[in-house]
């Protein structure tokens, strides 16, 4: 949303949050053009604090630096984050929604001095409620995080190959929008699932404790066009003793390998296949490859080739 709005304003930096519950304050979502530095700022009590004080959290049009009764040295946010990192002038807007419900908040930067002009201003205003209508449906998806237990990252996946964090949850480098993660989640949902989960490694293939849980859930078709899905991770089930390998070699079967296929695809001889699914069979109690697949899967245990490692496309 805000690479589009970018199209329409030349802003020079811009910072989006969500409004925390009971406004205790703001969720960063989205920035351009910022620094971690700036964006851990924006996203703390005083600028909130701040935004309070020049009255830009309330219901109205959008406001610039120019048009509050306060000078950049009178706000810490811009004294000790803005200015320092060029910023001169602002344009800020509360996102309310229909309802009267706070949303959110919007701030576009510029490194110029001189106020927004009054066309810049009417095209944000146009903008605001297309905004608010995203932004909120980040918070509805946020909600649905409690639905896994345990979550410990999360994030957005937005239609193309954008990402954004799920609020409420930290980041996670392994949620980075070009991810091999990512990209075995899209998978996932491309498939037309409602969701999926799998296991992902954490660390080095062969790391006994290398594994997070992988929960993709789908979005509503409804929100299509703002949202794909979200994907969260949480700590990883009981693997029932299977090894990192073994685990590499379930994934296969799930696939429906071959214990050929499988020697080929992991440069081992077939006997070691064979001798890995023997140990697999036993671990799930299971007479056969087709039902160890099955209770796999159901457990939570299906590691998608590309998080093996393979290079191959994940179900």
């Amino acid at each position: 949303m805000l690479d589009e709005l970018h199209d329409h304003i030349p802003f020079d930096g811009a910072w989006m949050a969500l409004a925390e519950p009971g406004g205790t304050g703001y969720t960063s979502i989205a920035s351009v053009h910022l620094d971690r530095a700036s964006v851990r700022y924006l996203s703390s009590p005083q600028m909130a604090r701040d935004i309070e004080a020049t009255g830009a959290n309330r219901e109205r049009p959008p406001t610039s630096l120019s048009d509050v009764p306060f000078s950049p040295s009178d706000l810490k946010t811009w004294a000790e984050c803005l200015v320092p990192a060029g910023f001169h002038e602002t344009l800020s807007t509360a996102l309310f929604e229909a309802g009267g419900r706070h949303v959110g908040f919007l701030t576009l930067l510029f490194q110029s001095a001189d106020p927004p002009s009054q066309t810049v201003r009417r095209q944000l205003a146009r903008s605001v409620p297309k905004l608010t209508s995203g932004i909120d449906v980040v918070r509805a998806l946020g909600a649905s995080a409690v639905l896994v237990g345990g979550a410990r990252a999360g994030a957005v996946l937005l239609p193309g190959r954008g990402v954004i964090g799920l609020p409420g949850l930290p980041d996670d480098e392994l949620l980075a929008p070009r991810s091999t993660l990512i990209t075995a989640a899209r998978d996932a949902l491309g498939d037309a699932v409602d969701h999926a989960s799998f296991l992902w490694h954490r660390g080095g293939r062969q790391s006994p404790d290398g594994f997070v849980r992988v929960t993709v859930l789908a979005c509503d078709h409804e929100l299509g066009a703002v949202a794909s899905g979200i994907v969260i991770l949480s700590a990883a089930p009981s693997l029932r003793g299977l090894t990192p390998r073994e685990l590499e070699v379930l994934g296969h079967i799930i696939e429906g390998c071959s214990n050929f296929e499988i020697a080929r695809a992991l440069v081992v001889a077939p006997r070691t296949v064979a001798a890995h699914v023997e140990h697999i069979l036993a671990k799930l109690d299971a007479p056969s490859r087709t039902l160890a697949a099955v209770r796999a899967e159901r457990a939570g245990l299906y590691v998608p080739l590309r998080g093996a490692g393979t290079g191959a496309v994940s179900r």
